[in-house]
């Protein structure tokens, strides 16, 4: 009974953590606070789809492994959190949760055997990308109760440091600085280096958005922030040179504004064409045959 109870706390813990690239359970815990005490219903709309993917992972028979490390709960956390933010903590939710999980469970495991057997392009949050997509052309007529509104904030120096901390918090859906500060407390707790790299992606994510003319309501809200973020969190993992991260940060926020101006809800697809591009970049930098000098 230890055990199991052990397995569903490391595996649970694992998938918040997973959100932000991370194997730490108290980077987790840190995570489904910052959740909980902002709205307990997206804390319980979270739950339910981690809980729900691994389950739907244990009765495949995926590897245990993979299971305990959070990788087939993050997405579902993901969809969990947008469909709950959505449309309430509703039966209606929570069955959808339920099975949009089970969907991005299945979804995952396709994309960790194509990187693992081919050498393919790492899925990060792709699943979710997907299936929140579809969530959200399912929602366009749905109640806007739940839609919160910006907030007006105005730049100053204090102001400014709240918008980076949002830049954190927007990756699980949400606008409180002090949601950001308990992120990056959990990113510290976990790699201090990834979780410097992340703040400074959401400083330069706000920075652009400014000089491009954004209103300051906008870029201040962190909601162009938090792709930069995610992408130098993801690329300082991998490359210990700073040039990775750095060109992974213009891209993604050029990414964001290439989906804006078609009209489509970026999500966290931005970090993940920013990664590839990075990724395929160095692959093929590393192919190409040093040039021996002459005589």
């Amino acid at each position: 009974m230890r055990s199991l109870v052990q397995y569903l706390l490391c595996s649970t813990l694992n998938g918040f953590a997973q959100i932000f690239l991370q194997r730490h359970q108290g980077c987790g815990l840190l995570i489904a606070l910052a959740i909980g005490f902002n709205d307990h219903r997206l804390l319980y709309g979270a739950l339910i789809g981690v809980i729900t993917a691994n389950a739907m992972a244990r009765c495949h028979g995926y590897l245990r492994a993979d299971i305990e490390s959070g990788l087939y709960g993050y997405n579902a956390a993901l969809l969990g959190l947008m469909i709950t933010w959505l449309l309430g903590f509703t039966p209606s939710a929570i069955l959808l949760t339920a099975a949009l999980s089970a969907l991005s469970c299945s979804l995952q495991h396709l994309l960790l055997g194509h990187m693992r057997e081919r050498q393919g392009l790492a899925g990060y949050t792709l699943p979710f990308v997907l299936i929140g997509w579809a969530v959200l052309a399912l929602c366009t007529h749905a109640d806007s109760a739940n839609v919160r509104p910006l907030t007006e904030h105005s730049l100053n120096q204090w102001s400014a440091l709240e918008g980076i901390l949002r830049g954190m918090a927007q990756v699980i859906l949400l606008s409180d600085p002090l949601a950001g500060l308990c992120v990056f407390a959990g990113l510290l707790v976990s790699d201090r280096r990834g979780a410097c790299w992340a703040l400074c992606g959401s400083a330069v994510g706000i920075y652009a958005a400014l000089l491009i003319s954004a209103a300051e309501a906008d870029a201040l809200e962190g909601l162009a922030s938090y792709n930069p973020a995610l992408t130098a969190l993801a690329l300082s993992q991998v490359h210990r040179s700073s040039l990775a991260p750095t060109l992974g940060i213009v891209l993604s926020i050029i990414g964001g504004q290439v989906l804006g101006r078609f009209g489509i809800p970026p999500l966290t697809m931005p970090f993940i064409l920013a990664c590839w591009a990075v990724t395929l970049t160095m692959r093929h930098s590393q192919r190409q045959p040093h040039l021996q000098p002459a005589g």
